[in-house]
């Protein structure tokens, strides 16, 4: 099965700027797309960004439209999310997730990365 292991993460003050990268490793044949989702203390799992593998179509959501760009190296099946411009409301923890083309959702997940970003 496939693993993903997010890194990057960690403390930075308003304003800054923090890169995840998410590496998958185990088989990406079939891979749809990548994305990232976060999820605060006390609040559910939100979608943040998401990618396609071949055409590299990107979604946002709308809180980090202009903030944050997803990328892919598909020959390093490896997703990255550039973050500028952090704002305390997206300390986090940062997820990494994985949909295959016989899936309509995101079905494999990382362990999760911690983004706290102070005021």
């Amino acid at each position: 099965q496939v693993q993903l292991v997010e890194s990057g993460g960690g403390l930075v003050q308003a304003g800054g700027s923090l890169r995840l990268s998410c590496a998958a490793s185990g088989g990406s044949f079939r891979t749809y797309a990548m994305g990232w989702f976060r999820q605060a203390p006390g609040t559910e799992r939100e979608f943040v960004a998401s990618v396609t593998w071949i055409g590299g179509r990107t979604n946002y959501a709308d809180s980090v439209k202009g903030r944050f760009t997803i990328s892919r190296d598909n020959a390093k099946t490896t997703v990255y999310l550039q973050m500028n411009s952090l704002k305390p409301e997206d300390t986090a923890v940062y997820y990494c997730a994985r949909r295959n083309v016989y899936q309509n959702d995101f079905g494999s997940w990382g362990q999760g990365t911690q983004v706290t970003v102070s005021s």
